[in-house]
């Protein structure tokens, strides 16, 4: 196949026709502000107003709880921070999980160099939870627990109903980071006790730089951002119109074809996994089989450097990541599969393949052609490989 093949959507999506379309006219047309007191600025109120309706009821939110950002990482920064400063006094102990994204797992750093104490919850082999040592973790003094929904890296969705039953029942605050999973499978934050969620446009065939941070009613919260009196005075900057626009059409059409899309999606996943599985040998899926998001694929491959794997992927035209830090120039791999248990040697080796409701099966068997091409390439290049079919033969 000569044209590219895009199997990283966990890391961003082309923006959809439908948000393009919606987009245009508030860039050029109306480009009032928000928070002028004339017509044209009135159109682009009602705009963001009905955007904000749009992903209150994908929700079973109130339009009031919705408030937009600039994106996740701001929506999770936005939720912790604030609500460490406002619920300070009560106590300053956090509780969160060590696979979070790092917009989570760095801001929680920070609060820990401001005087918080944070506890970091393990999860089982397949990445999720245990449920059991969190709550061994809850304290007097434990204001917030922040679990994302499902993991960005090996798609394993969390339970999310039972921490959210658990923080209800201590009187704790439940934040979960749900980039991953908003727009892929339903939510309904009424039903699962959710607090504060947080959500990202480019995730969902929606532009990029705008997100949305819910805000239960009566969630004692202070501003991230100050100066003007955008977002009902929570979150200060001229409103982008046009993002916003963009992620309401994008949540529209998500939601409306969400059945259909993942079912399309979870079908090429399983395929991709029982041709990887069959074909490749020394290979690990990475994740919970059942419980993972619709697109997601991670696996290991003993003997071989991600990194490797991804530039000799690319040149074959096809777009992927790697479980491995190391092309963010880290030497460390990634802190997810550290945690559910894999050694560092097998950790390094690992490719993540995030799909669409627009890929085909042609493409998938052209995927697995070239990675199981590529694995036997690297691997007859590497002395660990040849060690170990010296000592017990080859596969």
């Amino acid at each position: 196949m000569d044209q590219m093949i895009y199997l990283d959507n966990a890391a961003t999506t082309k923006c959809a026709p439908e948000a393009v379309k919606a987009m245009m006219p508030y860039f050029s047309e109306y480009y009032g502000n928000p928070s002028s007191i004339y017509g044209l600025g009135a159109e682009s109120k009602k705009a963001v107003s009905g955007a904000r309706k749009i992903i209150a009821e994908s929700l079973h939110a109130d339009q009031t709880e919705i408030y937009f950002t600039a994106g996740g990482s701001e929506s999770d920064n936005w939720a912790l921070i604030a609500a460490a400063e406002a619920y300070g006094e009560k106590g300053k102990h956090i509780i969160t999980s060590r696979i979070e994204h790092h917009a989570v797992l760095h801001t929680c750093e920070y609060l820990q160099k401001r005087g918080f104490r944070v506890t970091y919850v393990g999860v089982d082999e397949n990445g999720i939870l245990k449920l059991d040592e969190l709550e061994k973790a809850i304290r007097p003094d434990t204001i917030l627990i922040s679990v994302m929904y499902a993991n960005n890296e090996i798609g394993t969705i969390q339970p999310i109903a039972q921490i959210g039953e658990l923080a209800k029942k201590h009187g704790i605050l439940f934040h979960t980071d749900a980039v991953q999973a908003y727009g892929h499978v339903p939510i309904d934050v009424e039903e699962l006790h959710i607090d504060m969620l947080s959500a990202s446009g480019h995730k969902i065939y929606g532009p990029k730089g705008i997100g949305f941070l819910y805000i239960r009613k009566g969630v004692k919260i202070r501003s991230l951002l100050h100066g003007g009196a955008q977002e009902r005075r929570r979150r200060a900057g001229t409103e982008n119109v046009p993002g916003i626009v963009g992620f309401g059409a994008a949540v529209q059409e998500a939601f409306a074809n969400m059945e259909e899309r993942g079912e399309k999606e979870k079908q090429l996943r399983d395929y991709l996994i029982s041709e990887i599985e069959t074909q490749i040998p020394h290979c690990r899926l990475n994740g919970d089989r059942k419980r993972r998001l619709p697109g997601s694929v991670n696996f290991s491959f003993r003997f071989i450097e991600g990194e490797s794997l991804l530039i000799m992927l690319d040149m074959k035209k096809i777009c992927a990541s790697s479980g491995s830090a190391c092309t963010s120039g880290s030497l460390d791999p990634s802190h997810v599969l550290l945690a559910i248990g894999l050694p560092h040697e097998i950790a390094h080796g690992s490719l993540r393949l995030t799909l669409s409701y627009e890929n085909t099966k042609e493409e998938i068997d052209c995927v697995v052609e070239a990675v199981k091409e590529i694995v036997e390439k690297l691997r007859n290049m590497s002395p660990l490989y040849e060690d170990y079919v010296k000592k017990n033969g080859k596969e």
